[in-house]
């Protein structure tokens, strides 16, 4: 295949957005492996009960990034047409339903932190320690929630690099503070399960603080909360209309994902502390497909918003075309890094034999994912249909996959292998309608008002 068949203008413009995208994304995967990396000193039960209550951590990201969508959605098609007040103005609708659900989950991780472990384990020593952990780890849920709505606002407007450069200075900032507290270097308590809390709590806490500062520097694109009480009938209408579907799809779809942990979690310590590695493993080799996914769909949204509708169509056909072979990349990567994953994880023999079966599962499972997420959450977010995802993923999750799981797991008492292989078939049975849905071209939008703000 010509390597130019989408056009030299596509692969120089898509680089640009997805090299910053990319080590953010692996920061990002960095921080959560060495989360299990560093526990791994500290012991099975460590790893499980962070595995779990992290969950929650995972649900609200969800929640954040279905908010952030809605914005970059709008954002990324009024920053090609070149309307900046706009922008603004739609920043501050979200931010408006961010801090209030940030806030919400904030104080349910500092009143009730153990009715939450119980939704995940009944082991006592699980609860405890998870609950110890959702207490403190309840700021950076908070500062998260304003934070992840401006960084959403900087990448939909082509500044990547200054949200790249912040998140580099989190996750780094993570890594460094976990050591310190997990370990008690530097004169520091030796604080365990409670060190990865804090440190995360501190790193988000410090990356608010910076993205003030880089507001200030970036009048026109502003951290002003004044416009989280701004009146516009019109822009507020278009973010319902596209944040309402994109944040129940993904929080219907990550509180459906959650529910995989939940079958885990009661099948036995062994099984979680297996996923906790796959799951390390699995956002290291996808970094790259989904950065691709995520730079594919800003690029789309600029060129929409800038009115060149063919050029959309062959940037999404490129977009699909690089995430298959990125994610064929990470499937390779998978079979190569298994060998070192299990001589390197202080497992019982148990929890290490559900590890390489899992591992090896997932060499097809981040294809299937790739693919649906770069249409549903990259291509058709970026022409403006939200709609199609949010009844695609919640048929797919809660008809057919989380209902195979439980029956699978508690009343036909399947081996516990059979039941992870079953749950992780839900991202093929989609692929029809999500591909039909493609080649239909419905999604292709633009979704820009004249004049608005």
């Amino acid at each position: 295949m010509n390597r130019f068949r989408y056009g030299k203008d596509f692969y120089n413009s898509l680089g640009k957005l997805v090299i910053p995208i990319v080590i953010q994304n692996l920061l990002s995967a960095m921080v959560n492996s060495a989360d299990v990396i560093m526990l791994n000193y500290v012991g099975q039960s460590a790893i499980s009960a962070v595995s779990l209550a992290t969950q929650y951590a995972g649900v609200l990201f969800m929640v954040y990034y279905g908010i952030g969508t809605g914005a970059t959605m709008l954002n990324a098609q009024y920053y090609g047409k070149g309307d900046m007040k706009a922008v603004r103005v739609v920043q501050g609708i979200a931010l408006r339903f961010s801090l209030i659900i940030a806030g919400s989950a904030a104080l349910l991780c500092l009143l009730v932190p153990r009715a939450m472990m119980i939704v995940f384990t009944n082991d006592q020593e699980l609860i405890a320690l998870g609950a110890r952990y959702l207490r403190i780890v309840s700021v950076a849920y908070f500062a998260s929630g304003i934070s992840e709505i401006y960084l959403s606002t900087l990448r939909s407007t082509g500044r990547v690099k200054i949200s790249t450069i912040l998140n580099t200075m989190t996750f780094t900032l993570n890594i460094l503070l976990n050591a310190v507290f997990i370990f008690g270097l530097f004169g520091a308590p030796k604080l365990g399960i409670a060190g990865v809390a804090l440190a995360t709590s501190l790193s988000r806490v410090i990356e608010l603080i910076g993205c003030f500062l880089v507001s200030v520097r970036n009048p026109d694109v502003k951290l002003d909360f004044r416009y989280i009480f701004a009146r516009n009938p019109l822009l507020f209408g278009d973010f319902l209309r596209m944040a309402v579907p994109a944040l129940l799809n993904d929080v219907s779809w990550g509180l459906a994902f959650s529910m995989y942990s939940v079958i885990l979690g009661h099948l036995g310590s062994d099984v979680v502390a297996a996923n906790s590695f796959v799951s390390v493993v699995r956002n290291f080799c996808t970094v790259f497909c989904f950065s691709v996914a995520n730079g594919g769909g800003i690029l789309l949204g600029n060129v929409i918003g800038e009115g060149r509708m063919e050029d959309a169509r062959r940037y999404a056909s490129g977009t699909l075309f690089m995430t298959i072979v990125t994610g064929l990349i990470g499937s390779v990567l998978i079979l190569v890094l298994t060998p070192f994953i299990l001589s390197y994880a202080s497992l019982t023999d148990q929890a290490a034999g559900y590890l390489k079966i899992m591992l090896l599962i997932n060499t097809y499972y981040i294809i299937g994912s790739a693919v649906n997420t770069t249409l549903i959450a990259g291509v058709f977010r970026a022409g403006g249909d939200s709609r199609f995802g949010v009844i695609c993923d919640t048929i797919d999750m809660w008809v057919y996959a989380v209902p195979l799981g439980f029956i699978s797991a508690f009343v036909l008492k399947l081996p516990v292998m059979v039941v992870y292989f079953l749950m992780c078939t839900d991202e093929f049975v989609k692929w029809p309608w999500v591909l039909r849905h493609y080649a239909s071209g419905k999604w292709l939008k633009n979704i820009t008002r004249d004049n608005v703000a």
